[in-house]
C-alpha cells in the first residue's frame, strides 16, 4: 500500500505541474515505474486507484490518459458516498445544502434565460401532472433542481449539489410525501422558486430556496427523533435530501 500511495502521489504531482496535462497519454507502464523509480506493481495498482476516481481513462489496448478533469467527472463520487452516508450523518449533509443551495438559486435569478424559465415551467407542469407517480416525481424533480443550479454556469457547484441530492434518497422522500398526501404542497414550494426566478428576484429566489432546505431538514431531524423514541437504529440509508417541505409527513417513507 505505501508504494501505492507513493506511486499515486507521483502521478497525480505530474498533472498538477502540468507535465500530464488534461488529454495527455501516460508513458508505457514499464517506462513509468522506472521514470518514477518504483515498482511495476506499485505503478498499476496507482493506475487502478486514479482510474477508480475518473482522474486517469485506461483505454484497453490504446493506453492510459489523463481525463478532462472536469468537475462533473472527479465529484461524481459525491452521490454514492451520500447515499452510504447513516441517517443521523445526513443532518450534516442538509447543513451544507442549506449552506450552498439558496445562495445557488439567487444567483441563477441573475443568469436564467428565457427558454431556461420556460424548461422549467413545463418541468412544473410534469410534476403537477405526476403528483401521485414516486418515480416520475423523482425524476422531473431531479430535473427541476438540476436546471436551477446549471444556470450559475458553475459546473463544480452544479456537480455538487447533484450529489448531495442522489436519487436513492429523492426516491424515500417522494414516497413518503405521496403516502403522507403532501407532494402538492412540496411542489407548490417549488412552484415558488420558479416564480421568484422568473421575477429575476435574486433575494426572494435565495429565500423561497432556503425556505424549501430548512423544511426538509426540519423533517428529517423529526424523522430521526421517532426512530430514536421508538429505540430504533438510524437505517444503513439516509431519508432524503430533498425533503416534505410542508413539515413532517404524517407517514415515514419507505425504502
Amino acid at each position: 500500500m505505501a508504494l501505492t500511495d507513493d506511486a499515486i502521489a507521483r502521478i497525480r504531482s505530474m498533472i498538477q505541474s502540468g507535465e500530464l496535462p488534461p488529454g495527455a497519454r501516460l508513458p508505457p507502464e514499464p517506462q513509468l515505474a522506472a521514470q518514477m523509480g518504483l515498482s511495476r506493481s506499485g505503478v498499476r495498482e496507482a493506475v487502478k486507484v486514479l482510474e477508480s476516481a475518473r482522474v486517469l481513462d485506461v483505454r484497453r489496448g490504446d493506453g492510459t490518459y489523463v481525463t478532462s478533469l472536469a468537475p462533473r467527472l472527479l465529484l461524481e463520487g459525491v452521490g454514492v458516498a451520500v447515499e452510504l452516508l447513516r441517517d443521523d450523518t445526513l443532518l450534516e449533509v442538509m447543513e451544507v445544502r442549506r449552506l450552498l443551495e439558496p445562495v445557488a438559486t439567487g444567483l441563477a435569478a441573475l443568469r436564467m434565460t428565457d427558454a431556461r424559465l420556460d424548461e422549467l415551467e413545463r418541468i412544473l407542469e410534469d410534476m403537477r401532472a405526476a403528483a401521485d407517480d414516486a418515480e416520475k416525481l423523482i425524476r422531473f424533480d431531479t430535473a427541476f433542481h438540476h436546471t436551477v443550479i446549471a444556470t450559475t454556469g458553475n459546473e463544480a457547484l452544479t456537480s455538487l449539489l447533484d450529489g448531495l441530492s442522489s436519487r436513492t434518497l429523492r426516491a424515500r422522500v417522494w414516497r413518503g410525501l405521496i403516502e403522507g398526501n403532501a407532494a402538492h404542497t412540496t411542489i407548490d414550494e417549488h412552484q415558488a422558486i420558479y416564480l421568484a426566478l422568473r421575477s429575476r428576484d435574486q433575494l426572494l429566489a435565495q429565500a423561497s430556496a432556503l425556505m424549501h432546505v430548512n423544511t426538509s431538514e426540519a423533517w428529517l431531524r423529526t424523522v430521526l427523533a421517532a426512530q430514536a423514541g421508538a429505540g430504533r437504529p438510524p437505517a444503513g440509508r439516509g431519508h432524503g435530501a430533498d425533503a416534505a417541505t410542508a413539515g413532517p409527513p404524517t407517514r415515514r417513507a419507505r425504502s
